[in-house]
């Protein structure tokens, strides 16, 4: 098994909380994650029908028979079982007593709210970050075939062909997923609409646009862009909070979570089509995203991102604040840095003054530089024995 950067902050809950929680996306690794680093916990699935049954109709006989350690998975199909199990943690708080695993957000943090609050640890496992990928001997020498593989583990584990991983994975998964969160009554519709997102992943979300394409409401596109964000499809990165007495873009970023996946949206099958798409630009910066969004998670952490825009035109692609500095990140995808390059980190560190940290420019080539104050990070080496 490849070991996940997440291991470490697990481990740290599970000796601290009597409930642990693993977020994420179907296939990102759940329980292949939870069974490994829990080997004495018994296994059941809430998502088989007569497991669930016997959870639903009978939780305390149900529950009686797991003493001992369990993992819960897919529990958010049983949100009465909450309530229960909050009666046994009450009763005997042994640390990692219980991991819960779940791809949908709404119902789990539904039931942990109401029933487990105080009780429990949430982590989110995404699929495979660089490091990851690098440490099964996966990475690619490519930049283009890499962005086309995306970091699911299946592509990686067993060397599946992504574009026919992700068709499976968009029939068998998302659109189940999409019918048990909302009512869609024409799954061609979802999917022109899942498509229209990954053609704007990178750009600011405009839901009445969205909705217009994809011949749906605005209310249904906020509902459906909803939904995938509760599956881990997508993320909307917020714009950043302080202004430096500018007038700031109020809209937040769509972006994918895993980038293979938005390419093959896009009809991308063969990395010849990538080396030239209009879009192979956005589509690294959703990489870079989604690799921070995965330290940050990896880490325990909440999100801490957003990006910068004035109505002037100046931008940054990524921000990363903490209690006292702002890291600041371009993303340029060619493979040479440009003497422009480096005018919006410029004009950053001078606009941020003392509130400015590090800044970075992750691009596509091959050579670490430093440039005016400014780290130069090829795509390779990004995050890469970097702290957290």
């Amino acid at each position: 098994m490849i070991r996940r950067s997440i291991t470490p902050a697990v481990r740290k809950l599970a000796e601290d909380y009597p409930v642990v929680a693993i977020t994420g996306p179907r296939q990102s690794g759940k329980t292949t994650l939870a069974k490994g680093l829990f080997p004495r916990h018994a296994y059941t699935s809430l998502e088989d029908p007569d497991v669930r049954e016997y959870a639903q109709e009978d939780p305390r006989g149900f529950l009686a028979g797991f003493d001992d350690g369990v993992i819960f998975d897919e529990v958010q199909r049983t949100p009465d079982l909450f309530a229960y199990l909050q009666r046994m943690v009450d009763e005997d708080s042994t640390p990692g007593r219980f991991i819960l695993t779940g791809s949908q957000q709404f119902g789990l943090q539904a039931g942990i709210t109401q029933s487990l609050a105080g009780r429990v640890a949430t982590v989110s496992l995404l699929p495979f970050d660089l490091d990851e990928i690098r440490s099964a001997g996966r990475l690619p020498e490519r930049l283009d075939a890499f962005l086309m593989n995306g970091g699911y583990p299946p592509i990686h584990d067993r060397g599946l062909d992504p574009s026919t991983w992700y068709a499976n994975y968009v029939r068998t998964y998302l659109e189940r997923d999409v019918r048990q969160l909302v009512n869609v009554r024409d799954l061609t519709q979802f999917q022109r609409f899942l498509r229209l997102c990954a053609g704007r992943t990178g750009q600011l979300v405009n839901l009445s646009a969205l909705g217009d394409d994809a011949g749906v409401s605005h209310n249904t596109a906020r509902q459906w862009l909803s939904v995938l964000e509760a599956s881990f499809v997508i993320h909307r990165l917020p714009p950043y909070h302080r202004n430096f007495n500018k007038r700031l873009v109020k809209t937040p970023k769509l972006h994918f979570v895993d980038v293979g996946l938005a390419a093959w949206l896009l009809g991308i099958e063969e990395e010849r089509q990538l080396s030239t798409h209009p879009l192979r630009g956005a589509l690294f910066e959703t990489w870079v995203v989604s690799e921070f969004l995965k330290a940050r998670a990896n880490a325990g952490h909440p999100s801490n991102l957003a990006f910068w825009r004035d109505r002037s035109g100046h931008e940054i692609d990524l921000l990363q604040e903490d209690a006292e500095r702002t890291m600041a990140v371009e993303v340029k995808a060619g493979a040479t840095v440009a003497g422009d390059a480096l005018r919006g980190l410029k004009q950053w560190l001078e606009l941020a003054g003392e509130a400015a940290g590090t800044a970075m420019l992750v691009y596509g080539g091959s050579d670490s530089q430093r440039r005016s104050g400014i780290e130069i990070v090829p795509w390779a080496e990004l995050l890469h024995d970097r702290a957290e």
